[in-house]
């Protein structure tokens, strides 16, 4: 058996800045430590938090464990999708410590959806229009913009046709389905710019897991069930062989049907801890067939 594991697989650097930092403050904050829901897509990480005394808050600075509204006392990290500006602004006015974590990459995309509204611009986001990170996009545009995920969507697109329009990406989409949809936006005729907002780190997971996954009998994605990111992986490793399995930990693994001959291939998204990779790696090279 050959077991290939994705050099990409794991925490992109927006993620692990974000969880490292609620750690830290967990560790020394004197008061309550909360999070803009949860800090990442992962029950694990997110269990090891709630232990540690770190609680989640909701739009209304709320705490639905305990029912705590935010105080002055407070430290409240804005998670690495970031948040809107209607948002942050309550949180200003909540008086607390407020630590922000919003990944820079998805930081750039709020400067450029601001700035190119207040110019004149129609706004499209490209993405999944319930994802907290494309909400966060969308409120820091002042007026209306468009949300688009699917070509059906683009193709069904009507804008003003006179004026400009910025196109944007959540981070994490897939690089394909965006290209395609950016392509049918500009077959309609509109006079678009287009910002690849896709980050770095995503494009070089996708395409590697695409490259596994052509080479592999089996390929295995792990997880957090409500990830975005690791089931557009799942979507592409799909894509190229039928035996791809989604799982979140090495318990799941109980689902995965390995063969002594199989070449697997093993990648992670962006919210999935090293451990866990390695814990899943581990026990697939130690699997008794």
């Amino acid at each position: 058996m050959q077991v290939r594991v994705a050099k990409s697989a794991g925490f992109c650097f927006g993620v692990k800045r974000a969880v490292n930092l609620v750690y830290e403050e967990a560790d020394r904050s004197v008061g309550r430590v909360y999070t803009m829901g949860p800090i990442i897509h992962n029950e694990q990480v997110v269990r090891d938090l709630t232990q540690k005394g770190v609680r989640i808050i909701d739009d209304d600075l709320v705490c639905q464990e305990t029912g705590e509204k935010v105080g002055p006392d407070a430290t409240v990290i804005v998670r690495s999708h970031g948040i809107s500006k209607e948002l942050y602004d309550k949180l200003r006015r909540s008086g607390c410590k407020i630590v922000d974590a919003t990944c820079p990459f998805v930081q750039k995309i709020h400067d450029i959806v601001r700035d190119r509204y207040e110019a004149g611009d129609q706004i499209v986001i490209v993405g999944s229009p319930d994802h907290p990170e494309v909400q966060g996009i969308r409120g820091w545009v002042k007026g209306p913009c468009t949300i688009v995920e699917t070509k059906e969507e683009a193709a069904a697109l009507k804008l003003d046709t006179h004026e400009p329009v910025c196109v944007v990406s959540q981070t994490t989409f897939n690089l394909g389905k965006f290209l395609e949809i950016v392509e049918i936006i500009e077959r309609l005729g509109y006079h678009e710019e287009v910002k690849n907002t896709i980050c770095n780190a995503t494009r070089e997971r996708q395409a590697e897991a695409l490259d596994l996954a052509k080479r592999s009998d089996v390929m295995i994605v792990i997880g957090g069930k409500a990830s975005s990111n690791t089931q557009k992986l799942y979507d592409i490793c799909r894509g190229q062989c039928k035996n791809t399995y989604y799982i979140q930990t090495q318990d799941d693994l109980v689902t995965v049907d390995i063969q002594p001959d199989s070449c697997v291939g093993i990648t992670a998204g962006a919210s999935t801890p090293n451990n866990i990779i390695q814990e899943v790696s581990q026990n697939v090279r130690g699997t008794e067939l």
